[in-house]
């Protein structure tokens, strides 16, 4: 990786990891290729040890390597960028740069069939697909109900225009798709040449991996499918070539961190004038008339891309593309894998005296079928749940970054709190605005949990410092648990 002498050994990298008091079982994370990653922290990553930061919200954002951001800055120091929409020579360059940009998120999902559409982020992308796609009186858009809120605002689109929109719900037990309830959507659905089913790649709450076999099933039921794929490519190959949906979403900083607000639409040629888009401005039309009201939309992906690009940053998504294709998908796959499957393994074990547990990690037991986070409830000896705001607030006094709450998926939170359509229906009606914790005092039940991810930097160490936070919790009730001070950084 790297021409830089290396006098680390397994030895020392694995005492680095794992300094006394912070093991908390067998080291799982010793291979060769995890010594790899360890190096790569320390190269790219160092910022988290000078800190003593516990990163584990990269589902929230990934972090940026340093590398990239001094190749982004020296690109930028030594080149005069103008905006695109000339043809003068500041201008030519940037254009050359964003199309080179184009050409390496096309080349790094196998999208030679798609048109690459740059957007703010992947609810962004989202929102052109919502906006733009023939909904009708006869239309139908199925979403499953583990999807996030950027997914589930495309109903309004439908309702508004007299369609119908329809919920499956995945299963309880383990949150994946219930195959039957949607075959059987599917089946039913009327049929018409503008019904969408929508749902994610992976889940940006409980972190499964969703069949991608149901997008050829959706679409040989005259289904258009639209993919969000926000979460599931940071960690996980995504081949347009293997997989053929209508529309994917995705958002560069997830994958590696910098810059935030970029994201795109790949939009499978086959279906890119399905698309009516509702309005234009600038850069999105070749000819505009005042005077009689009339224009003539851009043909290509230009149509969708309002207003001037973010041309400054935008050449850095390549440069962060690189990078990844550097260290390997594939290869970031199977060590967030480990890493997965190491901190539920030690959960498990980590329990009160009396044996009850002190966390529940919802979802499949099957690593294969996860990606790289997880989220699960915290209970105390007395098997009450810990509200997870007081678990944010001892994780933070520790300097580990965690995530709390529904994560705009309000489907899942739901479904893991087992709050019924009755409750929320009772709820809506008795009232004309709401927030969170109003719902929580009218429903007198929990919602809400907490969300830990995984990622490029993540080590061994870190989630055994997690692991170490957990411990503290052993055998407390609600009322009696440690003082935040009381929590030691790792």
């Amino acid at each position: 990786m790297s021409d830089r002498q290396d006098t680390s050994t397994p030895e020392t990298m694995n005492a680095a990891a794992s300094p006394a008091g912070c093991d908390h079982g067998p080291n799982q994370l010793n291979s060769h290729d995890d010594l790899f990653f360890e190096e790569l922290r320390r190269k790219e990553f160092g910022i988290l040890d000078e800190q003593q930061q516990v990163y584990l919200d990269y589902t929230g954002g990934n972090l940026y390597p340093v590398s990239v951001v001094k190749k982004h800055q020296d690109q930028l120091l030594s080149n005069v960028l103008g905006n695109p929409h000339s043809t003068n020579p500041t201008s030519q360059l940037a254009t050359q740069l964003v199309e080179e940009t184009r050409r390496k998120v096309i080349d790094f999902f196998n999208a030679e069939d798609y048109v690459c559409i740059f957007t703010q982020n992947a609810s962004g992308a989202l929102k052109v697909v919502g906006e733009s796609y023939p909904f009708g009186a006869g239309s139908t858009l199925i979403l499953l109900g583990d999807n996030h809120n950027s997914v589930n605002g495309i109903r309004e689109y439908c309702n508004q225009k007299g369609g119908t929109t329809r919920y499956v719900q995945v299963q309880y037990e383990d949150l994946k798709i219930n195959d039957e309830l949607l075959q059987t959507a599917l089946e039913q659905a009327p049929k018409g040449d503008a019904n969408l089913f929508a749902f994610p790649g992976q889940s940006n709450v409980s972190g499964v991996k969703h069949d991608l076999g149901w997008i050829q099933r959706a679409q040989d039921l005259g289904f258009d499918v639209l993919l969000d794929a926000a979460a599931f490519v940071p960690s996980t190959r995504l081949d347009l070539q293997q997989v053929r949906p209508d529309f994917v979403s995705v958002s560069f900083y997830k994958i590696f961190g910098y810059p935030t607000g970029i994201g795109a639409l790949l939009v499978h040629k086959d279906k890119f004038d399905k698309l009516n888009k509702p309005w234009f401005a600038g850069g999105t039309v070749t000819l505009v008339s005042v005077a009689e009201q009339k224009q003539f939309l851009a043909r290509g992906h230009e149509r969708f891309e309002d207003g001037t690009l973010s041309y400054n940053m935008l050449p850095a998504v390549k440069i962060g593309l690189d990078f990844i294709e550097s260290i390997g998908i594939d290869r970031i796959n199977a060590r967030v894998r480990r890493l997965i499957e190491y901190i539920c393994t030690q959960l498990k074990s980590v329990k009160h005296s009396n044996g009850n547990p002190i966390v529940r990690v919802f979802g499949p037991q099957n690593f294969d079928e996860r990606g790289g986070n997880i989220i699960m409830n915290f209970f105390d000896i007395d098997g009450n749940l810990i509200p997870f705001e007081r678990v944010e607030e001892l994780a933070n006094k520790r300097k580990i970054s965690i995530r709390t709450g529904c994560f705009c998926n309000p489907g899942i939170d739901e479904i893991n709190n087992c709050i019924t359509t009755e409750e929320i229906a009772k709820y809506f009606m008795s009232r004309d605005s709401g927030n969170f914790h109003d719902m929580i005092t009218f429903l007198g039940k929990m919602r809400g949990a907490t969300r830990l991810s995984v990622g490029l930097a993540t080590s061994k160490h870190d989630l055994d410092c997690f692991i170490g936070f957990v411990t503290e919790l052993r055998d407390h009730s609600v009322n009696s648990l440690p003082a935040s001070t009381a929590l030691p950084h790792c």
